[in-house]
């Protein structure tokens, strides 16, 4: 038996291919195996008895490699991630122009035995993993939201432009009235007295004012354009289906808060201002909640892409950029909760003022005051305890 020996899985959903080396990067095992258990565990046994020590890698972290990682965590193996594009660059780098399963395994099987800046895997709790489904399942039915507002509004356009600009879809009461009344015309037979008593019966608050914004909208168009009926009907479906996503993502919005609130750091993240339990949530899904995985605050930074990177050549020589990978949902919690804080939280307003008098943009101050915060989390999370307001002549320690 080898005292070193290291195994790279190519994950994919149906099968996965392992390959396995030893200290010189030889071969001593490729093998496709079907992704169910018992291959699974067939696969272990035999690769586990190879070396004294075996590290693990894959390429994929989600629901096709799920129960690969459960059984290695369970059987104690060392487990390393190295994400596909990695793969794809140092497949360059290789003898062989094919692309193959087994020469992907083999890839990442090498990648983990000769770098040193990887780090193991952390299995989450069920809490976590919980955590991450909500917030991943959050951003789905916000980007469908998104999408299906926009397609309202150009619909709404073929019907009728003054009405939808009087309309404004992100907030319910108008997307109530699409529902009943979508076209100029049927907003003028009805009438204002009508359409208030029809929206108060809806429950729609602001009655009054949105049936009135309605109806002289309508007033402005007399002409009926072509294909108003399907038109109409299309747009009433649309702001259904509006109105549907929004109880969802109330609903999902429920879920989080309450998972996230019977997390450990909860009250620690609570504490800190621009933190709700949604941005709570999402950063536990980012990061596990175990500030152990940083090194430092300039690691947990750079991972939500608020540290300036260096790109010393190209065509923009010597300045500081955003990392060219980071976790996306990170960064969006770390700048939105400084953009938060400044309106609610007076040392992250005067810290934000004064890298503005130092001639920074907008964005450059919020990002500069998220960077600032993030080694304020990680101290706090380290330490375990909730943030305290620091006295006033102290103003520049941004929370």
């Amino acid at each position: 038996m080898l005292e070193c020996a290291w195994a790279g899985v190519d994950i994919g959903k149906e099968h996965h291919h392992a390959v396995v080396i030893d200290t010189d990067g030889n071969r001593l095992l490729s093998r496709r195996v079907h992704n169910d258990e018992t291959a699974l565990l067939d696969l272990i046994d035999k690769i586990t008895t190879l070396g004294d020590q075996v590290d693990w890698a894959v390429d994929i972290v989600t629901g096709e490699s799920a129960l690969l990682l459960t059984l290695l965590a369970a059987h104690h193996q060392r487990v390393f991630y190295i994400s596909g594009t990695q793969v794809n660059r140092a497949a360059d780098g290789y003898r062989g122009a094919g692309r193959t399963d087994a020469k992907d395994a083999a890839i990442i099987a090498d990648q983990v035995r000769i770098r040193r800046d990887l780090s193991p895997m952390r299995i989450d709790d069920e809490l976590i993993v919980e955590l991450r489904m909500l917030v991943a399942r959050r951003r789905d039915l916000a980007g469908d939201r998104v999408r299906l507002v926009n397609r309202l509004h150009q619909q709404l356009l073929s019907i009728s432009p003054a009405l939808e600009r009087a309309l404004d879809l992100t907030n319910k009461g108008p997307l109530v009235l699409l529902t009943g009344y979508q076209t100029p015309d049927a907003l003028r037979r009805a009438g204002v007295a009508e359409v208030e008593q029809w929206l108060r019966l809806q429950k729609v608050k602001g009655a009054g004012a949105l049936a009135v914004r309605a109806v002289t909208a309508a007033t402005a168009q007399h002409t009926t354009l072509p294909g108003q009926r399907l038109a109409a009907e299309l747009v009433a479906d649309m702001a259904k289906g509006v109105i549907t996503l929004d109880e969802q993502l109330k609903y999902i919005d429920k879920l989080i808060e309450g998972r996230f609130r019977r997390h450990h750091t909860a009250e620690i993240l609570l504490s800190m201002s621009g933190i709700g339990p949604l941005m709570g949530a999402t950063f536990l899904a980012a990061t596990g909640g175990d500030m152990t995985v940083f090194d430092s605050p300039n690691h947990l930074a750079g991972y939500g892409g608020v540290a300036p990177a260096p790109r010393d050549s190209g065509r923009i020589s010597g300045n500081l950029h955003r990392p060219r990978r980071y976790h996306r949902g990170l960064h969006h919690m770390f700048y939105t909760s400084a953009l938060i804080s400044i309106r609610f939280h007076e040392q992250s307003r005067i810290f934000y003022d004064r890298k503005r008098s130092e001639g920074k943009h907008h964005n450059q101050a919020v990002l500069a005051l998220a960077r600032r915060r993030v080694n304020v989390l990680w101290a706090l999370l380290r330490e375990g305890r909730t943030y305290a307001p620091a006295p006033p002549d102290h103003a520049a320690t941004a929370a």
